[in-house]
């Protein structure tokens, strides 16, 4: 069991639906429940007084917390159900298999009949499902009986004894639920191709049944059947609202065993699910620290083996994400479509999320591990030949060209350093030139950084496209520091990176650690400068109001502030109180103007 303590194992739950299982101190599962919000269920057992004895031991004896992510609520149920009969934990209500859930059965039969059961007999008959309500079972099998006349009798009804007229057509003929395959009036052909329609309504597809309600529901209503148009409206409602049956479990999935991988710099995360007779009974993520650098094929085949042998697996299928050598006797299956390679990305996503939790509690618990495998990631990511520890990014502010002022914020192993921030006014450009104004502010940057001895930063961030770019290699090419600092350029439209003499952007993955951190970075920039400029304009507002005074200039303006604040106290105040700052003929003036 993990040694991370349960309060870092709940802070990084994650919200998603799912079910979770408690383990005791000798790694026994104790209970095993479901969720809407992973994170919110489990903390609620430590968070709350609970009224029944029962739960308060139970959540004393919780020395581990595991869990298995899934799409929907409705997965989170049957999942629940199925790892309950597997394990039999002590805090459980125990389940039988004769209280298991709804099925639809297709029977193997020259014409089958389409019924719902609880009880899967292996016959070659299909069964889809489990369904979590007998309603939806009941709607789906209404839906196909309206539209598809099938016969509901359990005769043989093989070619011999029909053609020998062993057979009647019952009351179900005469009122048009059947076509009489008894007496021979339909085919084998024909009633299969209505099975196979009706195997597509029950996956989910049933867009041409949908078409045939609707237009039977206006014809009713034209006919001023609105009683029978109305329960038509009802049908159409619900099979609108029916998902498509559960990823979770598939009948014809027995016995499998399925791994996937997700791997960066350090560390590879391997997820195994166990499938028997369709359903996951158990999901365990295994973390690897890499030594060299392993490919993922590599660490995937070790993976395989320790975690079949750990769980002594007995499965001669699996289903991965690619092709590894494994055991001569076990089949490997790489899926594309299908429920197969929905299973598949179920396992990723779990490896995925276990992933993002150890990385949440590792930041808890190791802040230097954390920092480093970012640091690895980023050097990886953008091509660096030294880890950025130091980083610095630059952003201009000006609106309409007015107060033209610059930012220049600072990284260090990840997070800001806001001390060393700073602003720069923009002296040598006029008018809202934002190349020549970068250009500036990194020369003005790195010359002073130079003559004081400072260390350099190992990467540079501008915010800007390839023009803003430029601007700023030119400041390195005259201070000689090109080459010695890497640079790159983030354009805000479709967050593409840039290179220097590279006219193919870089585009990072979305949920990339790396690109978070070059996006905080353009963020605290804008924020900064953009808190600069908007002071600088205020002020410059106020002296303009001040200034526009006869007889009052930039330093009769600059003492008044100084003496009395605000522009609202200087309006206020008397004339004896402005003579003691500025004389009694300005301060006439100025409280002439306000006044």
């Amino acid at each position: 069991m993990s040694q991370v303590s349960i309060e870092i194992q709940l802070s990084t739950l994650p919200d998603s639906p799912g079910v979770y299982q408690f383990y005791d101190a000798d790694e026994k599962i104790v209970y095993v429940g479901k969720a809407k919000d992973l994170k919110k269920r489990v903390t609620s057992y430590f968070t709350k007084t609970h009224e029944y004895g029962k739960t308060r031991v139970m959540v004393k004896k919780i020395r581990g917390i595991r869990h298995i992510v899934v799409p929907t609520e409705s997965d989170a149920l049957l999942l629940e159900n199925n790892l309950i009969k597997k394990y039999r934990p002590r805090y459980n209500v125990l389940l039988k298999d004769d209280k298991s859930y709804p099925w639809i059965c297709i029977k193997n039969e020259r014409f089958p009949r389409i019924f719902p059961t609880r009880k899967l007999i292996k016959d070659g008959s299909e069964y889809y499902g489990p369904y979590t309500s007998m309603k939806t079972v009941r709607t789906l099998l209404d839906l196909v009986k309206s539209v598809y006349p099938l016969r509901t009798c359990n005769y043989d009804l093989s070619q011999e004894k029909i053609d020998a007229g062993k057979y009647k057509v019952c009351l179900e003929y005469h009122l048009g639920n059947c076509k009489g395959p008894c007496e021979g009036m339909q085919n084998a052909e024909d009633y299969h191709s209505q099975i196979e329609d009706i195997r597509e309504i029950i996956k989910g597809n049933f867009k041409s049944s949908l078409q045939y309600f609707r237009h039977r529901m206006k014809a009713l209503a034209t006919d001023m059947q609105f009683e029978e148009a109305q329960l038509i409206k009802e049908k159409i409602e619900v099979l609108e609202n029916y998902q498509v049956k559960s990823t979770i479990v598939n009948p014809k999935i027995n016995n499998v065993d399925v791994f996937s991988i997700i791997s960066d710099e350090s560390h590879a995360y391997v997820n195994f699910l166990q499938l028997s007779h369709g359903s996951i009974i158990r999901s365990h993520t295994l973390e690897i620290k890499k030594k060299l650098d392993e490919t993922d094929v590599d660490l995937l085949q070790l993976a395989i083996i320790e975690i079949r042998q750990r769980f002594d697996s007995s499965s001669t299928e699996l289903y991965l994400p690619f092709k590894v050598t494994v055991e001569p006797h076990l089949k490997v299956t790489v899926p594309k479509l299908g429920d197969k390679k929905k299973i598949v990305d179920l396992s990723e996503r779990n490896a995925k999320f276990f992933r993002q939790e150890r990385f949440n509690q590792i930041k808890i618990i190791d802040p230097d591990r954390h920092t480093n495998r970012i640091m690895a990631q980023m050097q990886k990511d953008l091509r660096l030949s030294a880890e950025p520890r130091h980083i610095e990014c630059f952003d201009n502010s000006n609106i309409q060209g007015s107060n033209p002022v610059a930012a220049c914020v600072v990284f260090r192993n990840g997070k800001p350093s806001k001390k060393e921030y700073r602003h720069y006014n923009i002296k040598t450009v006029d008018g809202p030139d934002d190349f020549a104004s970068m250009e500036e502010v990194v020369y003005r940057r790195y010359k002073r950084l130079l003559a004081e001895e400072e260390s350099l930063p190992q990467l540079i961030v501008i915010d800007g496209g390839k023009g803003q770019l430029s601007s700023a290699l030119k400041s390195l090419d005259i201070l000689g520091l090109r080459g010695t600092i890497a640079i790159i350029g983030i354009a805000k439209r479709l967050e593409e990176i840039y290179f220097p003499e590279d006219p193919i952007p870089l585009y990072l993955d979305k949920k990339s650690e790396s690109l978070k951190i070059i996006q905080q970075l353009r963020n605290e920039a804008h924020r900064f400068g953009i808190s600069f400029h908007r002071n600088k304009r205020s002020k410059a507002a106020i002296n303009s109001e001040l200034e526009s005074i006869e007889g009052v200039g930039e330093k009769t303006a600059r003492e008044l502030l100084k003496s009395f604040k605000s522009v609202k106290r200087i309006k206020e105040a008397s004339i004896e109180k402005l003579a003691e700052t500025v004389g009694v003929a300005k301060a006439k003036k100025i409280y002439g103007t306000f006044h």
